[in-house]
């Protein structure tokens, strides 16, 4: 998947997620057989392409800007905890040498 996005906090442009052809060819099967099953609505192919093109910019963005947040949180967590699990004292090698 390829995404093209600003890094910024608010982007001025809007976003915009491609998916590959193979990617595509194995969605819309998937949307046609939940259609089928649980709404017991046929959907054509051109049909399931408009409603993952709408999916892929309505809501997509949801779970890419949830997913840049969870990173975000973990790295900050992580780079929050550097000085403890990172440190390493200075001038020690006379203390060392008084044992």
């Amino acid at each position: 998947m390829e995404i093209r996005s600003s890094c910024r906090r608010r982007a001025i442009h809007p976003m915009s997620i491609e998916l590959k052809k193979e990617e595509v060819a194995d969605i819309i099967p998937s949307l046609q057989r939940y259609f089928r099953e649980e709404l017991e609505t046929e959907l054509s192919e051109m049909r399931a392409k408009f409603l993952l093109d709408y999916f892929l910019k309505e809501i997509a963005p949801f779970a890419y800007n949830r997913g840049v947040s969870d990173a975000e949180n973990y790295f900050r967590a992580r780079a929050e905890d550097l000085p403890a699990t990172c440190f390493e004292d200075a001038l020690t090698y006379w203390v060392k040498k008084k044992k």
